[in-house]
């Protein structure tokens, strides 16, 4: 792994599980010391960052990207399009083998596991399911949605109602994909994507205050 690879993948795991909050300003200078690297792999880590929405330019420098509630709002009118899209493409397979594996998956989480593992199960829950379609267009976007999701979604796993009702309906979405019934399929996860969002969203929204004293910033446009 390269250097610049490195202090990509290091920012991003700490971006992303809100060890560096939205809003937060960063330096090169600082990640320099951080990681112990030189200024051209930083910066070209910064640049990759930035792509995918993470960080921003402020200035000379650079901000974590606020959670953004209107784009939180776009991303579910993405996903339900792109994920029903798969899930059809799913049921309409032969061997459905591969459904149990992400089931295995979804009962390895239990009272006693940890949050941050609930988070990365959630998550890998949508993008292993887009997988099995066999669409490499649709699991990478699927997997893209997912990534710049992660941060607000961290903040929803707080709501142990919220991962129970999830759970729930991720078991309903896999038992309709085994039965190969791609409108009942999709109908349960647009229903979930689309619940999902309304709750996170509200969430924040009425959490806003909360958060800006805990320092993250979360805007609504």
């Amino acid at each position: 792994m390269s250097q610049m690879q490195s202090v990509e993948r290091q920012l991003r795991e700490m971006i992303l599980g809100l060890e560096i909050g939205p809003g937060e300003r960063l330096t090169e200078r600082w990640i320099e010391s951080r990681f112990a690297a030189s200024r051209t792999p930083v910066r070209a880590a910064l640049l990759r960052l930035e792509t995918e929405g993470l960080i921003c330019r402020d200035g000379r420098g650079w901000t974590v990207s606020p959670i953004n509630l209107t784009e939180l709002e776009q991303i579910a009118v993405y996903r339900e399009a792109v994920e029903v899209a798969a899930i059809r493409i799913t049921c309409a397979l032969e061997d459905k083998s591969a459904v149990d594996l992400i089931e295995a998956m979804l009962d390895s989480c239990d009272a006693a596991t940890a949050r941050e593992e609930w988070h990365r199960v959630g998550m890998d829950f949508h993008i292993e399911l887009a997988r099995l379609s066999g669409n490499d267009f649709l699991f990478r976007a699927v997997r893209d949605a997912m990534t710049r999701l992660s941060r607000a979604r961290w903040l929803e796993v707080r709501d142990e109602a919220a991962l129970g009702r999830a759970w729930a309906e991720h078991h309903a979405v896999l038992a309709a994909v085994r039965a190969g019934d791609a409108d009942e399929a999709a109908r349960l996860l647009s229903t979930h994507i689309v619940g999902s969002r309304d709750r996170l969203v509200t969430s924040l929204r009425d959490d806003r205050r909360g958060l800006r004293a805990r320092g993250f910033a979360v805007v609504a446009a």
